[in-house]
C-alpha cells in the first residue's frame, strides 16, 4: 500500500485546571522492574529521567507494546532511565489530574467525560486500538443478548471503571436506565457463568477469549458495532505535559511505537512476556494470552495506521468518536479531546517507523 505523509499539526485547545477524580485502584503486581535492559543510539543524548505510566488493566498481553519497548530496551534508547508501569484496573484520568501518572492508557468516552464535566487539562495523543473493543458478554445458552434492546430486563454487570461507559452505550440505543438492573462487579466473569447477571461488560480481547475457553460458548453485543465506535487504549496526558515536556513524550511515543511493531509481528512472545514475565505473578493461561495477543493486533491496524502508521487517529475517526460521545450526552469537540501534533512530529523526523510491517 502507498505510504503518505501525516497530516500537519494540529492546534490543541486550552483547558482550565480541574478537581481530581476519584477512582479505585486495583494494585495487581508484575514480574519485573519494569525498566529498560537494552542499549542504542537513539536516546544517546536525551536523559529524561522516570516515566509513570498508569495502565488501564492487569499486566496481561494488553500491554504487549509496553512490554516489548521495555524488554527490549527501546525505552531506555528512548532516553528513560525507567518505565514504570502501574497495573489498573483504572481509567487513569484521576491519576494525571494527581500528577502520580505522567502516561495513562485510557479510552476516549472516560478521557471525554472529565473533559467535558471537570474541565478537565486532558489531552488524547494517540491510540493502540483503531476499534473499541468493549462488549457485552452474554452465554449463548443463557441470555443470549444479541442487540442493545435484548437488555431490557436482564441483569448486566458493570465494573466501575465501565460506569460513564456502559452509561453512553444506554444512551446511544435509546435504553432507559430503569428498564435493566446494573450489578456492579469486579472484573471476574465468573458471575455471568455462575448466572449471578445476564450481560457482562468485558473486552473482546479478553473475557471474550477466556469464558469460552472454559467450555462456555458466548454471544458479543460489541458496542463499536452499535453506536460507539471510538478510539481505545489511548495515550492521555494532561495539558501542562504537553506544553513542558514535548520532547519526553515524543521520544515516548517513538519507543511505544516500535514495542508495538513488534507485538504486532510476533503474537506468540507478546503472550510469552505477558505470561512469563510481566504478569507472571497472574496465573495467565499461555493459549488464551495468544488469542488475546492475536485479537488485539488486528484492532491495532487499519488502513490508516498502514498508511499513516501506528497511533494516529485520522480525521474520520475523531469525527465518529466525537459523534458517539455527543450521541451519549458527552459534549466536546475534537480540539477538546485530541492533540495529534506529537504523533505528526515523530513520524515526520523518524519515517521509517510508518513501515511497521516492513
Amino acid at each position: 500500500m502507498a505510504r503518505f505523509t501525516p497530516k500537519t499539526a494540529r492546534k490543541t485547545a486550552l483547558a482550565v485546571a480541574a478537581a481530581a477524580v476519584a477512582l479505585t485502584l486495583a494494585a495487581c503486581s508484575g514480574g519485573t522492574s519494569d525498566s529498560g535492559s537494552g542499549s542504542g543510539d537513539d536516546g544517546a543524548d536525551a536523559d529524561f529521567g522516570e516515566l509513570n505510566l498508569q495502565l488501564s488493566w492487569i499486566k496481561n498481553e494488553e500491554f504487549a507494546g509496553e512490554f516489548f519497548a521495555d524488554s527490549k530496551g527501546y525505552y531506555t534508547d528512548a532516553g528513560f532511565s525507567a518505565v514504570n508501569m502501574t497495573p489498573g484496573p483504572s481509567t487513569g484520568t484521576a491519576e494525571l489530574l494527581s500528577g502520580s501518572a505522567d502516561v495513562a492508557l485510557s479510552d476516549s468516552v472516560s478521557v471525554g467525560t472529565v473533559i467535558a464535566n471537570e474541565d478537565a487539562p486532558l489531552k488524547i495523543i494517540g491510540a493502540t486500538f483503531q476499534a473499541n473493543p468493549f462488549t457485552i458478554l452474554s452465554l449463548k445458552d443463557g441470555a443470549n443478548i444479541t442487540t442493545p434492546e435484548e437488555m431490557v430486563g436482564k441483569k448486566i454487570g458493570v465494573q466501575a471503571s465501565n460506569t460513564s461507559l456502559f452509561e453512553a452505550f444506554l444512551t446511544v440505543n435509546d435504553i432507559d436506565p430503569s428498564s435493566l438492573t446494573v450489578v456492579p462487579v469486579e472484573y471476574d466473569p465468573s458471575v455471568l457463568v455462575n448466572g449471578d447477571v445476564d450481560g457482562f461488560v468485558a473486552y473482546q480481547t479478553n473475557e471474550a477469549i477466556t469464558v469460552p475457553a472454559g467450555g462456555n460458548p458466548v454471544t458479543l453485543l460489541n458496542f463499536a458495532d452499535n453506536g460507539l465506535p471510538f478510539v481505545a487504549e489511548t495515550v492521555t496526558v494532561t495539558d501542562q505535559m504537553i506544553a513542558e515536556d514535548r520532547e519526553k513524550l515524543k521520544a515516548f511515543l517513538v519507543a511505544e511505537i516500535k514495542g508495538w511493531t513488534d507485538a504486532i509481528a510476533d503474537p506468540a512472545a507478546a503472550a510469552d512476556l505477558a505470561v512469563n514475565t510481566y504478569g507472571a505473578d497472574l496465573g495467565l493461561n499461555i493459549e488464551t494470552s495468544t488469542a488475546g495477543a492475536e485479537a488485539q493486533a488486528k484492532l491495532a491496524v487499519s488502513a490508516d495506521t498502514e498508511a499513516n502508521g501506528l497511533f494516529v487517529i485520522s480525521d474520520d475517526l475523531q469525527a465518529s468518536t466525537i459523534k458517539s460521545l455527543a450521541a451519549a450526552g458527552i459534549d466536546v469537540s475534537a480540539e477538546d479531546l485530541f492533540d495529534l501534533s506529537l504523533l505528526d512530529e515523530v513520524y515526520e523526523e523518524n519515517p521509517d517507523l510508518i513501515d511497521y510491517a516492513g
